[in-house]
């Protein structure tokens, strides 16, 4: 672990200390990750959630995400301090809700648990984007432009690596306890770890940049003229609406229809999680270095055409092992479609006001992210799960198909 800021030591040398923070915060971050994310749909399952539940839980997380990004734009372009801005986020408060999401279920009576469970994930999404603003602009003047795919796909490989290894602990774990034990086992775990990638992102020393400064007069028209300056930006974030509606409109529903339809249990989907976690390694080891030398633009347009066949394979799929097939696959290409895609809202959002910039773009996609499973869960009333997936899968090219005509020409 590097140790705190020698006296004396020049820029380069504090950059480079600032990135092994980073990379070394992202990796025990992800650890924490691991006992949580792949397990909140099952979770809720345990507690008793409806598939009406399964896709509120998903619609109000991401438009809680979406509501916590307009004061969090005020704070990433406002506050020299961002550091600070993140260290009581999604840093803080938001660990300290992992803790009470684990204790919830045992005071309260089943029906009253599942409610109170959505709200304390809601709760969560929303203050966790109240830092994400701050946290990109500061990620963007820690890490110089010229080696962001090499540098992000590296501290992905390492956060994915801590997963393949926690993901299966964490399953096994809910196995052995049973649920809903397990799964509060879990969370606690998961919100104890955290605060140790809280420790580690303290030490990060913020460099003095540039802060934008809102004045008296600036209200949503100049805010408008702003983005109107910005076209490539504007048609990227458009492009992610739909883009994050087609996803999300089957995303709820793979773990939903693995658990209930396939019969997979937590050790399975703790390494079918694991699987993952090995494609998007490799992916992530390759798409890096071609990011840095095709550009972002070029791997979001190759990635994103293989994404829609995904949804289309879990139609056919007859069991949990075929669910890894499609894991291998799949990883590999959303390793570098996430890639490109951070790398190229960096590259689109001007310096001065990347805050509110950041806060537009995800407020967008959390829009849509919340749109998505309501639009799922309808068809899924009407109709039947394979037909929210291949719904979801006509929707994902024909984004990709959007992306051509608007952000891709205008490169």
């Amino acid at each position: 672990m590097a140790g705190p800021p020698v006296e004396g030591a020049g820029p380069d040398s504090l950059g480079r200390q600032n990135r092994r923070l980073l990379w070394l915060d992202g990796t025990v971050s992800n650890v924490s990750e691991s006992f949580v994310a792949n397990y909140v749909t099952p979770f809720a399952i345990a507690l008793g959630a409806t598939n009406s539940q399964i896709g509120l839980l998903s619609s109000l997380t991401s438009l809680a995400a979406a509501l916590g990004l307009l004061p969090g734009a005020r704070l990433g372009d406002g506050v020299a301090g961002r550091k600070r801005v993140v260290l009581w986020a999604g840093g803080g408060v938001a660990r300290i809700i992992l803790l009470l999401i684990a204790l919830a279920p045992l005071l309260l009576p089943p029906p009253l648990a599942v409610t109170v469970y959505i709200s304390l994930i809601a709760l969560r999404g929303f203050v966790g984007q109240l830092g994400f603003p701050a946290w990109t602009g500061l990620m963007a003047d820690l890490v110089p432009e010229q080696i962001r795919g090499r540098y992000f796909s590296g501290r992905s490989i390492a956060m994915s690596a801590a997963g393949l290894l926690c993901v299966p602990l964490a399953g096994r774990l809910i196995d052995l306890i049973g649920p809903p034990a397990g799964y509060q086992a879990s969370f606690l775990i998961a919100g104890l770890i955290g605060f140790i990638a809280t420790i580690i992102y303290s030490r990060i020393v913020e460099p003095q940049g540039t802060v934008a400064r809102r004045t008296a007069g600036e209200d949503a028209h100049g805010l408008r003229a702003l983005f109107e300056r910005h076209p490539r930006f504007v048609a990227f974030t458009a492009v992610a609406f739909f883009w994050n509606m087609a996803v999300t409109t089957a995303g709820p529903y793979f773990t939903v229809h693995l658990v209930r339809n396939l019969g997979a249990t937590p050790t399975e989907i703790g390494i079918l999680a694991a699987i993952t976690s090995i494609s998007t390694i490799v992916g992530q080891r390759i798409w890096g270095r071609v990011n840095d030398r095709r550009g972002a633009i070029w791997v979001m347009f190759i990635c994103g055409l293989q994404i829609p066949v995904y949804p289309l394979l879990w139609i056919i799929a007859p069991a949990p092992w075929f669910v890894g097939v499609i894991y291998t696959f799949s990883g590999f290409a959303w390793a570098g479609y996430s890639l490109a895609s951070f790398n190229l809202l960096l590259s689109l959002t001007p310096q001065l006001h990347r805050g509110r910039f950041v806060a537009a773009y995800q407020m967008a996609a959390f829009l849509a992210a919340a749109l998505g499973p309501l639009i799922g869960g309808a068809l899924l009333a009407a109709f039947s799960i394979q037909v929210v997936f291949a719904v979801s899968a006509a929707g994902r090219l024909l984004t990709a198909l959007l992306f051509i005509v608007t952000v891709k020409r205008t490169s």
